[in-house]
């Protein structure tokens, strides 16, 4: 589920953590699944998630924020500097 605001994208994620990589599974609902091979202790899970999307997309780590969830396994994350368009087409093809 994405939302076009001002500043970016919103995108809502399921963080599996502790995978063998960091990778994108699948969307289910409008919702990206996303693998991560952090633990989700002391935030390390949430940080390469972040840097896992930056990367993905093309933005700084400072683009990409946690604006809620960040205790949950489901995240909305905000992308500055990006449409809807790109960011579907870039994580998908990642």
């Amino acid at each position: 589920m994405q939302s076009k605001e001002n500043s970016g994208v919103r995108i809502r994620v399921r963080v599996i953590p502790g995978g063998a990589k960091n990778q994108i599974v699948g969307v289910d609902q409008g919702i990206y699944r996303i693998k991560v091979a952090a633990q989700p202790v002391k935030g390390k899970a949430n940080k390469t998630l972040k840097e896992f999307i930056a990367r993905a997309v093309g933005v700084r780590k400072s683009d990409v924020e946690i604006t809620a969830g960040e205790r949950s396994k489901i995240k909305t994350v905000l992308i500055r500097g990006m449409d809807s368009d790109s960011v579907n087409r870039l994580l998908l093809n990642t």
